[in-house]
């Protein structure tokens, strides 16, 4: 369901940006085969995500669905759990509101169950992504020249979009 959520999630941000041609990859092969329709849906509670996701991927003019194995992927990962190991020292702290979203709803979906929800957080000290939402949202940059090309080089692995900084 996790797979599913992020997947249409980042399908719903393309189309409300105007996006009308996509490639998606992804690691799940599951998904990609479901959304192929190489594979079947078999689990109940996937078919609503697996539903919604391709009448939202209908919308789009030309879709492109491509499994990239995760064995591809280590970089990326082995980078993203360093960036998450170094976000807090040991003596910082940060509280964090865990609300719930529905992905798919019963207005989307007439059969839809109860399905998973996702997490957003809300962080209340400023912290190293501020930065990086002042720039891409205001453009500002701060006067120390090794920080300004920092923040400048690292915008470029982030959208920030709806109040949410991916």
């Amino acid at each position: 369901m996790a797979k599913y959520q992020a997947l249409i999630l980042g399908i719903q941000m393309a189309t409300e940006m105007g996006i009308k041609n996509l490639g998606v990859y992804g690691d799940s092969q599951l998904v990609i085969y479901q959304l192929l329709e190489e594979y079947g849906v078999k689990k109940e509670d996937l078919i609503p995500y697996h539903k919604y996701a391709l009448q939202i991927l209908d919308m789009l003019d030309t879709v492109k669905l491509q499994h990239i194995p995760r064995s591809a992927n280590k970089m990326v990962d082995a980078l993203a759990n360093l960036v998450a190991t170094l976000v807090l020292g040991a003596e910082e702290d940060m509280t964090i509101l865990v609300c719930s979203k529905w992905v798919v709803t019963s207005s989307e979906d007439e059969f839809m169950k109860e399905v998973g929800a996702i997490s957003v957080y809300e962080v209340k000290k400023e912290d190293w992504r501020q930065s990086l939402i002042d720039y891409l949202k205001h453009g500002k940059l701060p006067s120390d020249m090794r920080r300004k090309m920092e923040i400048q080089r690292s915008a470029s692995c982030f959208v920030y979009y709806n109040e949410t900084l991916y």
